[in-house]
């Protein structure tokens, strides 16, 4: 082992402090999952919504289909009163709207409403910024690797909910 950021650790991982040491990767994480929770709570705060609630609009907002009351259900892991009561909670405060399928009357497509993505971008234009000012600063090679490891602790995390859940 010639390189020192990858001698062994008592972690077993890299020593401490080495870039890519695994209790350097968890305390980043966790604050960056911490203020963004921050934010989370705060919009669903100032809008009269659960933080769940708010998980829902970006689930909603990232799907790549019409997302489904079923597919959000799955992906909050949620009973299908909870997504319901979601659901009904973000459609009276104007966040979402249901629509029927015209082929199939019983299949409800979830959307964002477009008045209330803009009310989103304005209350997360700051978490906008310091993302774009943190990406300046990094190549575009470096920022293909960012996404990777992010897609690839996604996977990981998915997976592991996965198999919690079916036990």
């Amino acid at each position: 082992m010639n390189d020192p950021a990858r001698q062994p650790g008592n972690d077993g991982g890299a020593v401490s402090g080495a870039p890519t040491d695994l209790h350097a990767f968890a305390v980043a994480l966790r604050r960056m999952n911490g203020e963004i929770n921050r934010l989370v709570h705060a919009f669903a705060g100032d809008h009269g919504l659960h933080a769940t609630d708010v998980q829902a609009l970006a689930a909603i907002l990232d799907a790549e289909a019409p997302m489904t009351p079923k597919r959000l259900r799955e992906h909050l892991g949620l009973t299908s009163g909870a997504v319901t009561a979601c659901v009904d909670r973000l459609e009276r405060a104007g966040h979402v709207r249901r629509v029927r399928e015209s082929a199939d009357r019983r299949v409800v497509h979830l959307y964002y409403a477009a008045d209330a993505r803009g009310a989103a971008r304005t209350y997360f234009r700051p978490l906008a910024a310091a993302t774009e000012a943190a990406r300046s600063r990094f190549t575009a090679e470096e920022l293909a690797v960012v996404l990777r490891f992010l897609a690839a602790m996604n996977e990981e995390l998915g997976a592991g909910a996965g198999a919690e859940h079916s036990r």
